[in-house]
């Protein structure tokens, strides 16, 4: 599946809108990971646990939209966007959402 974030996919046509797709996925922080990012405030620099967290997040949350658009019968995913959001104190949303699309065959050469 094709999956990008610009409006169309290079050197191909879109035949068929499919419409809206999403996944998303909530994630809580971790009480040890927010003692280090707590140490990690005082000093300065990167919370890497914090940064895998949202990474995890992120590819789950386009796995999820994936199959969204496959479930629609998409070849591919065009203006791909990834948001996220407060949910409480302690967590997060991630959603990835896209238009899903047909893709034109490709010509054959003759």
């Amino acid at each position: 599946m094709i999956i990008t974030n610009i409006e169309s996919v290079p050197g191909r046509t879109i035949e068929t809108e499919l419409g809206l797709v999403q996944g998303s996925t909530v994630r809580g922080k971790h009480i040890g990971k927010d003692i280090g990012a707590w140490f990690k405030g005082i000093v300065g620099g990167e919370i890497k646990g914090y940064s895998e967290l949202l990474m995890e997040g992120r590819d789950q949350a386009l796995e999820r939209m994936e199959a969204d658009a496959k479930s629609k019968g998409a070849d591919a995913v065009v203006n791909v966007r990834i948001t996220t959001a407060s949910v409480t104190g302690g967590a997060a949303e991630l959603m990835a959402y896209g238009t899903a699309v047909k893709l034109a065959p490709i010509a054959s050469a003759e």
